[in-house]
């Protein structure tokens, strides 16, 4: 290489170098970073989390036998559904079989002095498939901004690094699991597991069914930009926040005397501002608190389903939902950005 070319070179690296750092840095040249200013009560929070005394409580104990009030065939039940929740949500909290949840609950009530029946793996793993579960989302006043996406949940396969160093040799499948997210309190209000080819626009109305709270907005990415979704929003008086596609058409026209549709205010939207200066106009990017929900409960509570019956499945992903529900009120970080 010349010292010409030489030369040349180490001016590109000089110039990449400084505007790195001029990224970095804010106009006042002192770099701005997140930072957490409830500590104290955030670190309270995570350790509380792993209490398993918030989950076992007096109450539960002392509802842990079935009343069988109702009329039901063959045998009645021993353990009410609370208790079979109770010891569910402790094997999704702690990612155990059925057979560890059997021995590691029989401990604890051991450690407690509680003379109670603990339910064997078999009877969890067939409570489990018709089990109800409440998310427990908190009641809130007002219309709330109802942020929407959905992930996989991996059922079996191989893993990430085999599949990448190899490729995959074996059968592989997911389900799919829906989310609708109070963007205030950052709860999960509604919840539903799918197969891993439904459509996310084809639950829209299922996930609405499910909200306790008036909602005022939706937002979502461009999956639910359908005319079924529009629908159901504007018959329920609820605010899309759907980007349209790059190549979407106005259906509507301004010289119709009847009102501009929701999706043609959002195409005009994005042609006026541009795609980027109209998701921020319109609060597109709260959207974002479902995937941050989706990556907790991945990290927490793992990315597979342990039960194989799709009835089973539902439950356990639900579980989840609650579990996450549960660690939100505890508490979350406070963040500035200075």
């Amino acid at each position: 290489m010349s010292k010409k070319a030489k030369s040349a070179v180490k001016k590109v690296k000089l110039v990449n170098k400084t505007s790195r750092k001029a990224r970095k840095t804010s106009k006042k040249g002192v770099q701005k970073q997140y930072k957490v200013i409830n500590w104290k009560e955030y670190n309270q929070a995570l350790v509380d989390r792993g209490n398993f005394m918030l989950w076992i409580s007096e109450e539960v104990i002392e509802q842990w036998r079935h009343e069988n009030k109702a009329n039901k065939v063959g045998r009645p039940f021993v353990y009410s559904d609370r208790a079979i929740e109770t010891i569910l949500t402790l094997r999704e909290l702690f990612r155990l079989t059925y057979r560890n949840t059997e021995g590691f609950v029989k401990g604890i009530i051991g450690l407690m002095r509680i003379e109670v029946a603990i339910p064997d793996f078999t009877t969890l793993a067939k409570r489990a498939k018709h089990l109800s579960v409440a998310l427990n989302a908190s009641k809130v006043k007002g219309p709330v901004f109802l942020v929407v996406d959905s992930t996989g949940l991996k059922v079996y396969g191989e893993g990430e690094w085999k599949v990448r160093k190899h490729g995959w040799s074996k059968r592989r499948t997911w389900r799919k699991l829906h989310l609708a997210i109070d963007a205030e309190t950052q709860e999960i209000v509604a919840e539903v597991l799918t197969d891993n080819a439904t459509d996310d626009a084809a639950v829209v109305d299922e996930l609405l069914d499910q909200t306790r709270n008036k909602t005022g907005k939706f937002g979502g990415d461009g999956a639910y930009d359908k005319w079924k979704v529009y629908e159901t929003l504007s018959q329920r008086g609820i605010t899309p926040i759907i980007p349209p596609r790059r190549d979407a058409k106005i259906k509507r026209h301004g010289n119709r005397k009847s009102a501009p549709l929701p999706r043609d205010e959002a195409i005009r939207g994005c042609r006026k501002l541009g795609r980027a200066e109209w998701k921020r106009k319109v609060g597109y990017h709260r959207r974002s608190l479902a995937e941050t929900a989706m990556y907790r409960m991945k990290t927490l509570l793992g990315p597979t389903l342990k039960n194989r019956n799709e009835d089973a499945q539902k439950t356990e992903a639900r579980l989840r939902c609650k579990i996450l529900n549960h660690f939100t009120k505890l508490g979350l970080p406070n963040f500035t950005f200075e």
